[in-house]
């Protein structure tokens, strides 16, 4: 569904500049319906938006800003919000400003309606989508997974490794992949652990008596458990001043696939400031009904079904 991407990716391929070179491949665009993608400049009072086409200006009236915008399902500061972002847009129409210049009439309304019946209709669980971080809350990331429309992404889901708040996986802007999770009264969950390898496929990165990096994830009365990767951690013994957040050099002293067990010997742990990267991901498919992440040989069996 090329044209159905999360809003920032269209803006990035060379068809879409294309596009905007003049009016005349404007109008081409207009008669084809084609999807595009602009930077929004301005909010005016009447929350009308103005976007940037290169050669000229463009509108999006308030009431085509977003999808339930019009019957107020949705809020105007999904509109405000979109001021110095990319916004996806069909043109309408054309005409003239009050200084006579020529304005091109835009629909984001009419963008996301298409991708809705288009694209996110035809989605079913366990399919794997593209999609983009849009803002995160200590319950979650939210994602947009096309021309804007946006899924909720539960803490929980992020990775098997625990964390306190989604920046400390994401940021704003980064472009990542996650599975339907669920799909209730038109409303979209997302997952993305079952995508980062189970527990074997994280294991077979380290070697035991290897020192490598880890952040401090918990401190408990009995150790610390340090990530080693988002879908990977190991227990501790736990050492004076040691905190949750730190990152830690820690000495691998065994890996045991039957107890699904990592134990560490922390060396050393230091404050450090750190921003998230993309994420690496072990599966590359479209679908997952099913994902276990432990090991054949543990009694013990952790997975998710997306059947």
């Amino acid at each position: 569904m090329a044209d159905f991407l999360p809003e920032g990716c269209l803006m990035e391929k060379k068809e879409n500049s294309l596009c905007m070179r003049n009016l005349t491949t404007l109008g081409e665009a207009y008669k084809e319906q084609r999807i595009l993608e602009a930077r929004a400049t301005v909010c005016d009072s009447l929350h009308n938006l103005t976007v940037d086409l290169g050669c000229i200006k463009g509108v999006i009236p308030r009431q085509e800003g977003a999808l339930g915008i019009r019957e107020g399902r949705v809020r105007d500061i999904a509109v405000i919000s979109r001021v110095g972002r990319p916004v996806s847009f069909v043109i309408t129409g054309f005409s003239r400003n009050e200084a006579g210049e020529a304005v091109a009439v835009l629909s984001r309304e009419k963008a996301q309606r298409r991708c809705m019946d288009g694209f996110i209709s035809t989605l079913r669980v366990g399919d794997i989508v593209d999609a983009r971080i849009t803002h995160l809350e200590t319950f979650g990331a939210f994602a947009d997974i096309g021309c804007g429309i946006v899924a909720l992404m539960p803490i929980d889901a992020i990775s098997v490794s625990r964390i306190e708040h989604p920046r400390e996986r994401f940021t704003v802007g980064m472009n990542i992949k996650a599975v339907i999770k669920s799909i209730e009264n038109g409303r979209i969950s997302l997952s993305h652990k079952e995508l980062l390898g189970t527990w074997q496929e994280n294991a077979d990165m380290f070697r035991a008596g290897e020192t490598v990096a880890g952040i401090v994830r918990s401190v408990e009365s009995y150790g610390a458990f340090v990530e080693l990767s988002p879908n990977l951690a190991g227990l501790a013994e736990s050492k004076d001043s040691v905190k949750v957040g730190q990152q830690a050099s820690v000495y691998i002293k065994s890996i045991i696939p039957q107890k699904m067990k990592v134990k560490l010997i922390i060396v050393e742990t230091f404050d450090y400031k750190y921003t998230p990267c993309e994420p690496r991901y072990f599966y590359e498919g479209n679908h997952i009904d099913e994902f276990i992440y432990s090991p054949e040989e543990c009694d013990r069996l952790i997975m998710s079904s997306f059947e």
